[in-house]
């Protein structure tokens, strides 16, 4: 499947995505935090020719602009909206992984109609945060493995060797490779760095400790995918999640908190399973 890139000029920012197969039924797709629409590849191929896939660059991320400030939840559901229209989609299938799968939580509750199904990979922060864990953030920065790619570093070759200790780049396959090229640049002072800005990075995070993700019940159909070696491995951790969407269906996965990078044939073919049920199209699985 050939891929497109295409960049959308919203009122505040400009909002680079990857397209393919127009004219099929409509999936959007959401990185993670630090990620970029690169790391859908191998999923919005496996799907084949009956989908219409976008996966956007969210602000801040990827060859999205980058404002100083602007990166609430409100802020960027109001360029998926836009994005959304762009496209001519009253509705799509929406899946968001980690940060982004809290958007899709929020998104769902405002705009029920958006949504055709919602899948959930491994979401985080998903309640409101208590003040006083601000003070850990600074710990969090350096411990994170969605953000060790920050830099800097001196040469590109520093950048690779940090990228294949970290756990969704370890086996070095030709996606995780591909990932992490479309997610590092050069910097004006000839050192290397991740391309998610710094005042994303904070933005968000000051964003997610104020906001709860779910507040009332949502009757949108719900995959939730749970790595077993991801983040939510306990039964508190998935209590908000029975709690408020009424039509949930959760399915366990091999993997890390990346499951589409490092078991991505199992991923894939969950997600595909999943739609077979609420699409009209029926996934061509490559």
């Amino acid at each position: 499947m050939t891929r497109q890139r295409h960049c959308l000029k919203l009122a505040e920012i400009e909002l680079s995505y990857l397209e393919w197969n127009p004219g099929g039924e409509p999936i959007l797709l959401l990185h993670g935090l630090g990620d970029c629409a690169v790391v859908w590849s191998q999923l919005a191929e496996t799907l084949g020719s009956s989908y219409h896939v976008v996966a956007p660059d969210l602000r801040g991320h990827g060859e999205s602009s980058k404002p100083d400030r602007g990166y609430t939840a409100a802020e960027t559901i109001a360029d998926l909206e836009g994005l959304l229209d762009r496209l001519g989609w009253e509705s799509a299938h929406i899946l968001g992984h980690s940060w982004s799968g809290k958007l899709a939580a929020i998104w769902a509750r405002q705009a029920p109609h958006r949504f055709k199904t919602a899948m959930l990979v491994d979401p985080i922060f998903i309640t409101k945060l208590p003040g006083f864990l601000k003070l850990s953030f600074p710990i969090l920065y350096r411990t994170l493995a969605c953000l060790k790619l920050g830099g800097p570093f001196a040469t590109y070759e520093q950048a690779r060797q940090q990228a294949r200790q970290l756990p969704q780049f370890a086996a070095w396959s030709p996606l995780q490779e591909r990932v992490f090229e479309a997610e590092i640049e050069e910097k004006a002072d000839g050192r290397w760095g991740s391309k998610f800005a710094i005042a994303a990075r904070d933005g968000i995070f000051d964003d997610v400790m104020r906001t709860s993700g779910l507040t009332e019940t949502i009757a949108v159909p719900t995959l939730f995918v749970q790595p077993q070696a991801g983040v939510n491995r306990s039964e508190w951790q998935m209590k908000p999640y029975r709690k408020y969407l009424q039509n949930l269906q959760i399915v366990r996965v091999p993997g890390n908190h990346w499951p589409f990078l490092v078991e991505s044939d199992v991923f894939n073919q969950t997600i595909a399973d999943f739609l077979k049920n609420f699409s009209e199209a029926s996934p061509a699985i490559a």
